[in-house]
């Protein structure tokens, strides 16, 4: 008995999705947490909304932080995630 493919969406299974073409085709969601000795690690998630497919964070992904502040932790995450779509735009992966 074969095993159905896990997807976010029925439309990740369709053949043919469309490239993206801009950043507009992308969500980053950037935060933090604290951690128990008081520092803030940015937490980040970026989706391809053409296809659903999560592009961050990965097996083997690296941390973002340690930061003394929430607010750089957050704005590292995001810059990140900005990096993460750009690479992804020049070079998209199916």
């Amino acid at each position: 008995m074969a095993r159905p493919k896990l997807a976010f969406a029925k439309l990740s299974m369709k053949a043919g999705v469309a490239l993206p073409v801009s950043a507009t085709d992308y969500r980053i969601y950037a935060t933090y947490r604290r951690t128990g000795s008081g520092a803030f690690m940015g937490e980040l998630k970026v989706v391809r909304t053409l296809d659903d497919r999560l592009l961050f964070p990965f097996d083997g992904a690296p941390a973002i932080g340690p930061f003394e502040l929430a607010s750089d932790a957050r704005e590292a995450a995001r810059l990140k995630g900005e990096e993460i779509v750009a690479a992804d735009l020049a070079n998209p992966e199916y």
